[in-house]
Formats: structure tokens, C-alpha cells, sequence
């Protein structure tokens, strides 16, 4: 049988999250993200997942603040709203820092955590091995089945231009061998799902 996904110690501040999740499929994106992250850590000795962890727990939920019909400007491959990207980083710094004086555990680095998630979206650079898992664990999710549903049902584009806008906008941010790998794999299994009818014409299923 398979381990939870969350660790017990983070279910508390999942729950403190959540509130603040329930905007742009902020909650899906974060569960998705969060094991994305466990995978990178356990390529990644060096780092710490009582950092990255929490961070990327509570990466987005600054969000909360924006006005949700002005979302979908902040992002995107040609946005136009840019400061709201910065706004939901400085709010979500307040509010993960709240949410872990309440529900952190004592292992908990809660400066480092804020330092990532001040900066998770508008810096492209590793500030620290965690901050890289973290940037990682967080685009490379657009890169995931999951991520390719709920994007492309965002904007209605069809599969094959956002996996070129992913390629193009998102691949050249990637700042771990093993995050540029997770989602260069994930997009040639998607590219390679959208040819299977031109090999595969006649050919019987068993």
C-alpha cells in the first residue's frame, strides 16, 4: 500500500490552506505540485523537505487576495496584469506566515519558507536548493496531465499550442536536472499521445 500524500505533519496546514486554495484550481494545482516536489526531493539529497514541503504547501495561496476576474491576466503566455503575480507573492507571504505560527511544526525553517514563496513566481533564479525544488515542483506541474487539462480548459487551446507556449514559455525556467527531465518527459508523452492515430490506424486493441 502506497504512503499518503501529505505528511501527517502538514495535514494542519493543508487544512489552514484550503480556504485560501479554492480559487484557480489553486487546491488541485498545490496537491499535484506537492508530490511533484516529493519526487524531486528524493533525487535531491541536499535538500531539506522541511522547507520545501511546507513552501510549496503554501506557495499560492496569495491569491486569495486578488480579484478572481482578473486571474487569467496575471498569467498566460502573453499577460497583462504582471503586478498582480507580485502581489499574490507579498500576500502569501502574510498568510503562510499565520497559517505556521498556527499549524507549523517545530522542524519548520519558517524564514527559508517565506523566502521562497516571496519570489516563487517573479524571481526565475535559485535563491537555494530548496527555492530551486520548489520553482521546479511548481511549473513543472503545467507540464502534468493534470496541469495540461486545466490550462488548456482555461484559456480553450488546443493541446498541441499549449504544449509549444510550454516549451517556449515554461522549460527554459526549469533549474534542477531532475525538474527539466520530469517535464521534458511529461511533454514528449504528450506529444507522443497526440500521434499515437498516425501509427496506429487498422490496428486492432486486445
Amino acid at each position: 500500500m502506497s504512503a499518503p500524500l501529505l505528511r501527517d505533519q502538514d495535514i494542519a496546514m493543508w487544512d489552514a490552506a484550503r480556504p485560501y486554495l479554492d480559487v484557480r484550481n489553486n487546491d488541485e494545482h498545490t496537491l499535484v505540485a506537492y508530490g511533484l516536489a516529493k519526487a524531486l526531493l528524493k533525487l535531491t539529497p541536499e535538500a531539506d523537505e522541511d522547507v520545501v514541503l511546507p513552501a510549496i504547501l503554501l506557495h499560492d495561496v496569495g491569491w486569495k487576495k486578488i480579484d478572481p476576474d482578473l486571474l487569467l491576466l496575471a498569467i498566460g503566455k502573453n499577460p497583462t496584469r504582471k503586478d498582480l503575480v507580485r502581489d499574490h507573492e507579498i500576500y502569501g507571504v502574510e498568510i503562510a506566515r499565520e497559517i505556521m505560527a498556527a499549524h507549523g511544526g517545530a522542524d519548520i525553517d519558517v524564514d527559508a519558507v517565506l523566502a521562497i514563496i516571496d519570489g516563487h513566481d517573479t524571481d526565475k533564479t535559485a535563491r537555494s536548493i530548496n527555492d530551486a525544488i520548489v520553482k521546479d515542483a511548481d511549473k513543472g506541474w503545467r507540464a502534468t496531465p493534470h496541469g495540461m487539462r486545466i490550462i488548456c480548459g482555461w484559456y480553450d487551446i488546443p493541446v498541441m499550442e499549449y504544449v509549444e507556449t510550454l516549451e517556449a514559455v515554461s522549460l527554459p525556467f526549469m533549474l534542477t536536472n531532475a525538474g527539466r527531465a520530469m517535464a521534458q518527459g511529461y511533454i514528449a508523452a504528450i506529444r507522443a499521445e497526440q500521434e499515437l492515430g498516425t501509427y496506429m490506424k487498422g490496428a486492432p486493441h486486445v
